[in-house]
């Protein structure tokens, strides 16, 4: 086990990936489909071949800083692994480019969701590939945000203390020549601690959704897209899945885990529920499901009113649960689109504003879980920051209370909370501004930015009045959507550390 952990990340990963390939390969077999089993069978072999020979290749190199090898490993993992990763699919589809299939793995593996292909295209078992790419992106998203980004003071950890990064990874045991604070023995720790925790929900979630009568494969593939905040879905959306709303509330229960870390870090002990009713994270984002679809419902309520459709209450409730399930799976940055999104707008005769759902992905989900965008920590920070100046305007010589920690998210959190926003809105237009030099309009640069910057692919299908769909781009479009979709797994601040002179300093 030492010597696999000396290994390059990257190469790890390959390892992985390749034989990730065996599973659409046994479905395809299954399914009868040979060709599909023979492609997938093949690239497996072939690329566990290829890993084997890198692996004996680099067996005596020594990485001088694990670290950076580690976060230089992330890029490498959402821009050329994929490439490894659609073989496969490309050679699966047949009537397709390699960039349209490197831009369908980039999207998921960044578990953003956005898709080049019309779902009647593709066969099952690609749908399976799909979701599973996306399955172990998220997967990927998780660790790396433990044992990676939070030692770095990245991925939203950097507006809490230093003295508290990293305070959930426990030392361990000495494995090998590997000492308990080496980040390869940390890497290892967490994945194995996190493992049981995705692997369970996701077999739970699917079991769920095949009670509710839907078909085994739909069932798995929404499973994983819920767990990793994908959205993939092999029949184009939960608006044509057989479940319905049982099928929509099984999916409901299990996107508060993208909300908060606090979900999954001891949530079922008395302490981590005390943990979880007090975490700015989960009070930030109940507020929002409370308060967000109860302003939309009232909007419908009001039109619905004047067309004199108020008495229809079925529709009436059929609107309210559109409204609670896609404000929190929006928020989350999953992207499903629940069946009764457009009652609402058949009971008030409105349309329903889509930008408010674009809003919600662009604030994103909770820090260290598979959810994109902003992050809610970070949104929290600035509002305390705010509150206490707004406090310093009517009483100057106050002193701000709630503890040293408090304190330091005020100031120091809320400052490079507000350096992160300001990276995040140069980061919007320099890809807008790049679409719009592909020849997209104003409108749909926006919202495929948005999109792609907060890993919610689904998202440009219901923001504008008519559906967006990313088969409009060419090759420069589709570089600048897959450059997108890496930036906001990724994040900005990660990529300055990576290309920082003093974090290549010995």
């Amino acid at each position: 086990m030492s010597r696999l952990l000396a290994l390059p990340l990257v190469v790890l990963m390959m390892g992985i990936g390749a034989a990730a390939m065996l599973v659409p390969a046994g479905y395809a077999m299954a399914r009868e489909e040979w060709r599909l089993a023979h492609v997938f069978g093949i690239s497996a072999v072939l690329f566990m071949v290829l890993t084997a020979l890198l692996g004996i290749a680099l067996a005596g190199y020594r990485i001088r800083s694990v670290a950076r090898s580690q976060l230089a490993a992330l890029v490498a993992a959402y821009t050329l692994l994929p490439l490894m990763l659609a073989v496969p699919f490309q050679q699966g589809v047949q009537s397709t480019t390699f960039i349209n299939a490197w831009v369908e793995m980039v999207s998921s593996i960044t578990t953003t969701g956005a898709t080049l292909f019309d779902h009647e295209r593709l066969s099952p078992v690609l749908h399976l590939w799909r979701a599973l790419v996306g399955w172990m992106g998220g997967f990927l998203a998780w660790v790396a945000a433990f044992a990676m980004l939070a030692p770095m003071n990245l991925g939203g950890f950097e507006v809490i203390s230093s003295d508290r990064v990293g305070a959930g990874v426990r030392p361990g045991r000495r494995l090998g020549h590997l000492a308990a604070g080496d980040p390869r023995e940390r890497l290892l720790r967490v994945s194995v601690q996190l493992l049981p925790i995705y692997l369970s929900l996701t077999l739970l979630l699917t079991v769920l959704l095949v009670l509710v009568d839907e078909p085994a494969i739909v069932a798995v593939c929404h499973a994983m897209s819920t767990l990793a905040t994908s959205g993939i879905s092999p029949i184009g959306g939960l608006t044509n899945a057989e479940s319905g709303i049982p099928g929509e509330m099984m999916i409901f229960l299990f996107l508060p885990f993208a909300v908060s870390r606090q979900t999954f870090a001891g949530t079922f002990t008395p302490r981590g529920a005390r943990n979880l009713a007090g975490d700015p994270e989960a009070r930030i984002a109940l507020v929002l499901v409370l308060l967000v679809p109860s302003l939309l419902f009232l909007r419908h309520w009001i039109g619905a009113y004047e067309v004199e459709t108020i008495n229809q209450v079925s529709r009436a409730l059929d609107a309210l649960w559109g409204d609670v399930f896609n404000v929190l799976s929006f928020l989350t940055t999953t992207g499903f689109v629940s069946s009764q999104w457009q009652i609402a707008s058949n009971w008030s005769g409105l349309q329903t504003p889509g930008l408010v759902l674009l809003g919600l992905a662009l604030i994103g989900g909770g820090v260290a879980t598979t959810a994109g965008g902003v992050k809610l920590l970070r949104v929290f920070a600035l509002y305390q920051h705010s509150a206490r100046e707004m406090e310093r305007l009517v009483y100057p010589s106050s002193v701000g209370g709630m503890g040293e920690s408090a304190r330091r998210m005020r100031r120091q959190g809320a400052y490079v909370a507000w350096i992160f926003f300001m990276l995040f809105a140069l980061s919007m237009a320099a890809v807008a501004s790049a679409f719009a030099l592909t020849g997209l309009q104003f409108e749909e640069s926006l919202v495929m930015t948005i999109a792609a910057l907060s890993t919610t692919g689904p998202a440009a299908q219901i923001v504008l009045d008519h559906p967006l769909s990313y088969q409009i781009l060419d090759d420069p479009g589709k570089f600048v959507l897959v450059i997108a979709m890496a930036l906001g797994r990724l994040e900005t601040l990660a990529l300055l550390a990576l290309f920082n002179p003093q974090f290549w300093r010995r």
